[in-house]
């Protein structure tokens, strides 16, 4: 038996390390997520923590959505409402609808149409990395991305305080017109708030999503959301059904089909061409010799009397327009009609198809296979958008079923709620589409007919456009033998106008060089290539990831039969009994889960909310004479989607096991031959080697920010929690000393302190109180407490007594129903015939011994001060004539 218990160390080791591996995911304590649905001008923050499926977090000001602004003095940082207040008055300090030049360098349009409509900001050219920064002083310049970093680090801190606990894991909504340059910087944002981000999932995507998450039922449909918000117009084709997948089984899933956008329409525009008719009627009106244009205060108010004034134009056919004091003390009133509105804009309403077009020429699409049209985002409530909405799509009305502004941040915290371990939903599917196509390109040298060798550029599309993602895709690279270079690149653009192709940026994204591709062809020089392997993801965010290169070569090597193979077998078997068992105590669905993965287990399916098209698709750079073959293969994927990997170089027609499996009658010829043939020895089995191969990236859009920068950042958040800090012990101080002297002039507190101890504690009072007045306010944190701490511990024995003598009612109430009880039962027991009796003489003497003193100290004269304890000896009686009695001492804090 001991023999047959025997193993190798090495099994003992790898059973032990699934162990520990599955230990691992047992449950953990539950914590919160959250989504930012991160718009130009405004962000919605949501949460979902144990007890609290979805809700909004409110702001300080106890608003649902809150200003994308930052505002940066010497000393402090604002944001949200606060920062928006600081902006009319010094708007160079407040930087707002940042979204518009992340990931842009300094050359791209945009940069210079937001230099434009913030003249006040003074921006530069970052050498390092061809972007832009704000100099804000001499010593300090800060990014975008730093800005934004800041921002979602305050949206964190909000989502903190509401939910009452920390939040890491966050979902955070982006345009879907975002490139990969762009969705980088929204990523560096938010690591440099010390965000997890688990996904970066398109706005529209998020509203499908919420959408569809509330309409289960009627799942088979397809849906369009339209949505205009501050800096861009997006329309998106949506289909949902019902699909079967072998993790989860049959589950409701939501298709992106097509996307169509325009970049610069938005309600940012229409804000700006109402502020500019603003400033042209304060001129008409020559209250000031002065062009208001010149005034950047000026003009920071009249941005913001347009956006109110196009929210109230938007229900009113006219408004009055007013700003007390715009310049030099001049006050400013006119009337503006909403007709005079839709003339500024009147360009504008002819762009809003545009995306609708787009999107359903992008989906191979028309109108008449659109079931609903939903509307979302701020500037959809403007009635002109609506009615060219209306005609382009021809439907008879526009769904408004769903909440425009918050419909993205509710679809986005379920998401991130799915993509939690701490927390369980119904599974909702959803495959997302890349926008821009992305290709790889290389250069091999090739030898034509005549024997002239040439350089031949070659392309081979990773994601076409509307490719779904996530997705992993492998290209094979097989006739190099030494290191080499290839280029990752988006594909063909020809969908972007020339305005949009000038604000896109860079087609080129990344150059990979590639070294130790010749050493691995001479260390395994034996054996038969298959290729070089570069293995690509585009992840959840649409993040385009190049995980590893490797050198792939196949060798013969001959089969050895296992030793202890039952030995083994049967170790493993009890050693994952025992691993299910013990899952099964802590945890019975996870336990089921396990068993599985050693034959049986559950079919319950797992809330995986969003699916892969393919574990690994390969794409095949062959040279020209293999591009056909290469489109065949791709069409035949495309009908039926499955790894390409391996089917290179197999063999057509039955296999061997096939033609095994049928019946055949044979000749005793062949009977021979084939007791001839099973004497040979048995084919060679086929090992797989891989080689990693040294990657080295180079990118060519936009570099990533320095991690000193996230440093820098920190110190800034530091001294905003030491700030708050500080405030909050200076509020603390003077509550308490304004209070505490109040308090010693009311009848409670006068009745517990004596004439020295009031004198003694007004007078470090008004010490402390002239101290504030001279010094406190000046003073450290550290300072503020210790005086708070000398106070406090000078009132304590005030306090107390305070407390004590509030409680004097309720403790002499219980004594006297204990009194009341205790006399009667005395008078009861007396009553009983000495026959009867269970009680000693002794001990009825004693308990009414005891009465008598209680009553006498339950009447005393009135107690001073310092006397609020009041001690009372209860005996308990016993039914049990011959157990004694037992004292109790009980102290009723009075």
């Amino acid at each position: 038996f001991v023999s047959f218990l025997q193993v190798t160390m090495r099994e003992r080791l790898s059973l032990w390390a699934v162990f520990c591996l599955l230990v691992a995911f047992l449950p953990s304590q539950t914590v919160a997520v959250m989504s930012v649905d991160l718009g130009s001008e405004w962000m919605k923050i949501a949460i979902v923590k144990p007890g609290v499926p979805m809700e909004i977090a409110l702001n300080k000001e106890s608003r649902r959505k809150t200003p994308v602004a930052v505002c940066l003095k010497e000393n402090e940082r604002l944001f949200g409402d606060s920062a928006l207040g600081v902006a009319v008055k010094n708007p160079k300090v407040v930087y707002r609808f940042l979204q518009s030049i992340l990931g842009k360098t300094a050359d791209n349009p945009q940069v210079a149409q937001y230099q434009k409509h913030f003249p006040e900001h003074q921006m530069q050219r970052d050498e390092k990395r061809g972007t832009v920064f704000f100099k804000f002083s001499e010593e300090l310049q800060y990014t975008p991305e730093e800005l934004l970093g800041m921002i979602l680090n305050y949206s964190r801190g909000l989502a903190q305080d509401f939910a009452e606990q920390l939040i890491k894991d966050a979902v955070i909504t982006v345009p879907a017109y975002f490139n990969q340059a762009e969705r980088r910087a929204v990523l560096q944002a938010a690591h440099i708030a010390g965000l997890k981000v688990l996904q970066l999932i398109n706005d529209n995507t998020a509203v499908a999503l919420n959408y569809g998450v509330f309409r289960r039922k009627d799942i088979n449909s397809t849906a369009q959301v339209n949505s205009v918000s501050a800096n861009g117009a997006v329309s998106t084709i949506v289909t949902y059904q019902t699909v079967k997948t072998k993790e989860s089984g049959t589950q409701p899933q939501l298709q992106i089909r097509g996307v169509g956008f325009d970049r610069t329409l938005g309600g940012f525009e229409m804000e700006l061409r109402l502020r500019d008719h603003l400033a042209k009627l304060f001129n008409e009106q020559k209250k000031s010799k002065k062009d208001v244009r010149e005034n950047l205060r000026a003009m920071a108010k009249l941005l913001k009397e347009a956006q109110r004034l196009k929210t109230v134009l938007s229900a009113n056919a006219e408004h009055m327009a007013q700003i007390e004091g715009l310049m030099d003390d001049i006050d400013f009133k006119a009337k503006v009609t909403r007709s005079e509105f839709e003339a500024l804009c009147e360009d504008l309403f002819d762009r809003v198809p545009g995306p609708v077009t787009e999107a359903l020429a992008a989906a191979e699409m028309s109108m008449d296979e659109i079931d609903q049209v939903i509307l979302v985002g701020g500037s959809t409530r403007v009635p002109r958008v609506q009615d060219v909405l209306l005609k382009a799509v021809g439907k008879e009305e526009l769904s408004k079923n769903i909440n425009a502004d918050e419909a993205a941040a509710m679809g986005a915290v379920y998401q991130a709620a799915a993509l939690s371990k701490a927390f369980k939903v119904k599974p909702f599917l959803v495959r997302d589409a890349a926008v821009f196509p992305i290709q790889v390109e290389f250069s091999r040298e090739t030898e034509e007919e005549d024997g002239v060798k040439t350089m031949k550029h070659n392309k081979r599309i990773l994601f076409q456009r509307m490719a779904p993602y996530p997705q992993r895709k492998v290209i094979t690279f097989n006739r190099y033998m030494d290191d080499f270079v290839f280029y990752i690149n988006y594909g063909d653009l020809g969908f972007l106008g020339e305005q949009d192709l000038k604000v896109f940026g860079s087609q080129n994204l990344t150059t990979v060089k590639l070294s130790g591709v010749g050493s691995s062809f001479k260390k395994h020089s034996d054996a038969e290539s298959k290729g070089i392997k570069a293995h690509f993801n585009m992840d959840e965010s649409g993040v385009l990831i190049l995980d590893r290169v490797e050198s792939v070569f196949e060798t013969i090597v001959e089969e050895k039969e296992e030793e202890s193979t039952l030995t083994s077998k049967f170790w493993k078997l009890c050693v994952s009994a025992s691993l299910v068992n013990f899952l099964f105590f802590f945890n019975p669905e996870l336990g089921n889960t396990i068993s599985s993965l050693f034959g049986g287990g559950s079919s319950e399916p797992t809330a995986n909310v969003t699916e892969p098209v393919t574990d690994e698709e390969e794409v095949t750079p062959e040279a020209e004479k293999d591009q056909e073959r290469s489109e065949k293969r791709e069409k035949s994927a495309q009908e039926k989607p499955e790894t390409e990997e391996g089917k290179e170089g197999e063999p057509q027609g039955e296999t061997d096991a096939e033609k095994a499996e049928k019946p055949e009658e044979k000749s005793d010829g062949e009977k021979a031959e084939e007791k001839e043939e099973d004497k040979k020895p048995k084919p060679q089995k086929k090992s797989k080697i891989s080689e990693d191969i040294t990657v080295e990236l180079e990118v060519n859009d936009v570099l990533d920010p320095s991690t000193e920068d996230i440093e820098v950042l920190q110190d800034l958040t530091d001294r905003d929690l030491e700030k708050q800090e500080r405030e909050k012990t200076l509020n603390s101080l003077e509550a308490f000393i304004f209070e505490t002297q109040d308090k010693l002039y009311q009848d409670e507190y006068l009745a517990v302190v004596t004439e020295e101890e009031k004198e003694q504690i007004t007078g470090k009072l008004s010490e402390a109180s002239n101290w504030m007045d001279e010094e406190g306010y000046a003073a450290g944190t550290k300072e503020l407490k210790e005086k708070l701490s000398e106070l406090k511990k000078l009132c304590k024995a005030m306090f107390f007594r305070v407390e004590e003598r509030k409680k004097w009612p309720d403790s002499l109430a219980a004594l006297d129903s204990m009194l009341n009880h205790s006399t009667i039962f005395l008078k009861s027991v007396r009553l009983i015939p000495e026959s009867d009796q269970i009680f000693t003489e002794v001990e009825l003497k004693t308990l009414e011994r005891v009465i008598n003193e209680t009553m006498v100290c339950n009447n005393p004269p009135p107690p001073p001060p310092h006397s609020y304890y009041l001690e009372m000896v209860v005996y308990v009686m016993s039914s049990d004539s011959k157990t004694p009695l037992r004292p109790e001492m009980c102290i009723e804090e009075m």
